[in-house]
């Protein structure tokens, strides 16, 4: 690959990109850095890529895997040393620090709510539902960046959404 090609491929995806690092990392520095990490693994690794899918999901994957890496490496230094920091991120009500432009709403505390309760789904639903409901992936793209069928990724999406639900419940009803 050129260095044209790669140019053009970056201009192509980092929108994308930094949204999708932006809407697991929940801040614009680290989502900065992780769209990079993805650009330079992605320069590094193109020979790898096997035409079995699209190179955007390629790319996304990439994305995914190395957000939920860095998410799961902080989890270990958070619990190492603030146990209760990330014990309940829903009720402790933190302001996230960036704006993610395809969130639509009303307000950052919302946002910091149902982020924070997206936080304590499980890993493969917490992807599925970011990708579809934040990212506005189809499920089949979503099928693709997660390499699950189509029915996998309605049904994680379908228990996120339920999990939403009693999470959200149990929060409104404790204020």
């Amino acid at each position: 690959m050129t260095e044209e090609d790669f140019h053009t491929l970056v201009l192509e995806n980092q929108d994308r990109i930094y949204n999708t690092c932006l809407g697991f990392m929940k801040n614009q520095e680290e989502a900065k850095d992780m769209s990079q990490e993805v650009f330079i693994h992605v320069y590094q690794n193109i020979e790898r890529f096997k035409g079995e899918s699209l190179l955007s999901t390629w790319i996304y994957r990439i994305a995914v895997n190395k957000c939920l890496e860095e998410i799961r490496k902080k989890g270990r230094q958070k619990r190492s040393a603030h146990l209760e920091d990330i014990a309940d991120p829903v009720i402790q009500n933190k302001t996230p620090d960036f704006f993610h432009p395809g969130l639509a709403l009303e307000n950052q505390q919302r946002a910091a709510i149902l982020f924070g309760a997206i936080e304590q789904l499980p890993e493969q639903q917490q992807v599925a539902f970011t990708l579809a409901k934040v990212e506005f992936l189809s499920y089949d793209e979503i099928s693709k960046v997660m390499n699950k069928s189509v029915s996998s990724v309605e049904s994680l999406i379908h228990r996120a959404k339920q999990n939403l639900q009693k999470i959200l419940k149990d929060y409104y009803e404790k204020i």
